[in-house]
């Protein structure tokens, strides 16, 4: 084999593949609509009989116009002009009625189709384990039920304006051209097939640019959300300039895309007019000749003039279809993997309950390890979590306490070994039911716009205000909320930005405190704290969660050295397991946390 011909080959095998993902793309926006469409199949079948009347009524008005011409004017018949001109009046009047309707109509519809999507995409999101989240980004989930859906809702509603009266205008009018004079209609040989041609390189070089456009979108997204979340550390480290420089970066990534893709349909616009305006010139040229010759009435031809305009400009109704097809697309395509993504932690078909709940957590020789991590986060842990008894987890940054804790409300499953509540393995248990018995206070406090009062009632709906005093009491948030300006129906802003670390950490604990759980999991949520408020929260909270399981992930000596146990992770491994004065005297790793936290004196 030449190489001239391993090249041939390889260049139609890549062909070959473009045209295959090309076919799959279109695939996908038809398989992503068909579902959603489904539901207003009768109110799309009313949108589409109405067009095809405006259809009907375009190509009956230059035949009555051409009669008007021929036998009215012509004669100089007043009589038949005044009845032929009531007729077109009537079916114009008329089409303007149909059309705000039909327009109506087609708005509904794709308004309630683009809600609708977006609400699919809310709620497989909301299924998402954090492992799925991570694998798209939140800028780009952001992105894809928001720009994405709206450019799906924009290609809809052009498509149920365009795709039923473009057609019905287009064979129509070819029928009707045909039958004014077949000659002139051979024009037509030309200018569609030509108008078409650049239909179709729109659509192949189009659709590559409105996915990386989409892309780009995501990457100003994410630059943008960093830049704003993050803005004290840029601030504190003068960043502020460089992180300027990469967002124009992305900025101007995206905005050369932009203009990539104008650029074609800038010169393709014009074309396709040029292409219209030449088949009027050769019609009236050529139908010009016809009628001084005699073999052809001068209304039959503005009717044929009529009617090659009204061919064309359904041709162009095609091409600006063309124009939003690849960006729907592209854009079905992006939706179509967050709606068909299987979450990596779903509900079992037959769900198991415990028969006894009572808050026992069992770890059984559980591994985890993140998708593409060369190693495991957690070792073959063995731990027994007593009802009633406080656990401690304690270790270094990197050690898995948050991993750890994470598995226990099946925020992400083990890849090894079992996790059980209640002597259930938590993968046969529905998530929900599991959850329920679960307060969770995240090492990141995370606070929702809002008032106090309602950020409180995440963890019980129908809690009195006097509940709410009493749980913010046994956090040690009482004094500073009854400090705010509304006290419980202060404002709280988005992510609790209005409040110090520690207020928001306090609030987080009492929202957890409301809900009675069986099982409470704090993960190192008490760094914020001072050791004096420390102190007299765990000595609350001791009262408040009387009989249930306590677990603390925690990196503060103080926090944990009262716990019933404490389980001392390194690497992911258990160092050790017994209570304070019993590790300092067999473990190693934590003698050293105690050493390098509390100095040489606290080891006696």
């Amino acid at each position: 084999m030449t190489a001239a011909t391993a090249a041939a080959q390889r260049a139609a095998s890549t062909a070959h593949r473009r045209r295959l993902r090309a076919h799959a793309r279109r695939g996908t926006l038809t398989r992503l609509l068909r579902p959603y469409l489904r539901p207003y199949s009768g109110r799309m079948v009313f949108v589409g009989m109405l067009f095809a009347i405006q259809g009907a009524g375009n190509l009956y008005l230059p035949r009555i116009n051409a009669e008007l011409i021929d036998n009215g004017i012509a004669s100089g018949d007043g009589r038949h002009i005044w009845a032929l001109g009531s007729i077109m009046l009537s079916v114009t009047v008329a089409q303007c009625v149909i059309a705000v309707v039909a327009l109506y109509w087609a708005s509904r519809t794709s308004a309630a189709v683009g809600r609708d999507l977006r609400a699919a995409v809310f709620a497989r999101v909301q299924a998402f384990s954090l492992a799925d989240l991570h694998r798209f980004g939140a800028s780009s989930l952001i992105t894809r039920n928001t720009n994405d859906v709206q450019q799906i809702q924009l290609f809809l509603q052009m498509a149920l304006t365009l795709m039923v009266i473009a057609p019905i205008i287009c064979v129509g009018g070819l029928i009707m051209a045909l039958g004014v004079d077949v000659a002139l209609s051979a024009l037509l040989i030309v200018a569609i097939p030509v108008m078409t041609a650049v239909a179709g390189v729109l659509l192949t070089t189009a659709i590559p640019l409105f996915r990386a456009m989409q892309s780009g979108i995501d990457r100003i997204n994410q630059v943008l959300r960093e830049q704003i979340t993050g803005v004290r550390v840029i601030r504190a480290f003068t960043r502020t300039q460089a992180e300027s420089q990469r967002f124009g970066a992305a900025n101007a990534d995206l905005t050369a895309l932009a203009l990539r893709v104008n650029r074609i349909f800038v010169l393709a616009m014009p074309g396709l007019t040029v292409i219209l305006n030449l088949a009027s010139v050769a019609v009236l040229w050529f139908g010009g000749r016809l009628v001084g010759h005699g073999s052809l009435p001068i209304g039959a031809l503005t009717a044929f003039v009529s009617y090659i305009l009204q061919i064309l400009m359904s041709v162009m109704m095609a091409v600006t279809m063309v124009m939003l097809a690849p960006r729907a697309m592209a854009s079905a395509e992006r939706i179509h993997q967050v709606i068909t993504m299987i979450p990596s932690v779903t509900a079992p078909r037959h769900p198991v309950a415990p028969e006894v709940r009572t808050g026992a957590v069992e770890f059984r020789e559980v591994s985890f390890r993140y998708p593409g991590s060369a190693r495991p986060v957690l070792s073959d842990l063995t731990i027994a979590v007593k009802p009633g008894a406080t656990t401690a987890i304690i270790g270094g940054t990197g050690s898995g306490k948050t991993t750890l804790l994470g598995l226990i409300p099946r925020l992400q499953d083990a890849t090894a070994g079992e996790v059980a509540v209640d002597g259930v393995g938590v993968r046969f248990q529905d998530p929900q039911r599991l959850r329920a018995v679960i307060g969770l206070v995240p090492q990141d406090a995370f606070l929702f716009s809002g008032t106090v009062a309602a950020n409180l009632r995440f963890g019980k709906a129908d809690a009195t205000d006097a509940e709410l005093w009493q749980v913010l009491r046994t956090a040690q948030a009482s004094d500073f909320v009854a400090g705010l300006p509304g006290q419980l129906d202060a404002a709280i802003g988005r992510g609790g930005a209005n409040l110090a670390g520690g207020q928001r950490q306090r609030l987080a604990i009492a929202r957890a405190v409301l809900k009675s759980p069986l099982i409470y999991l704090f993960d190192d949520c008490f760094a914020a704290l001072d050791g004096a408020t420390d102190a007299r929260l765990r000595a609350a909270l001791k009262a408040a969660a009387a009989g249930a399981t306590v677990v603390i992930a925690a990196q503060r000596v103080s926090t944990v050295a009262d716990a019933d146990e404490i389980v001392v992770l390194d690497d992911g491994r258990i160092a050790g397991a017994g209570r304070h004065r019993e590790l300092l005297a067999s473990c190693a790793t934590y003698r050293e946390i105690v050493s390098s936290q509390l100095g040489h004196g606290a080891m006696a």
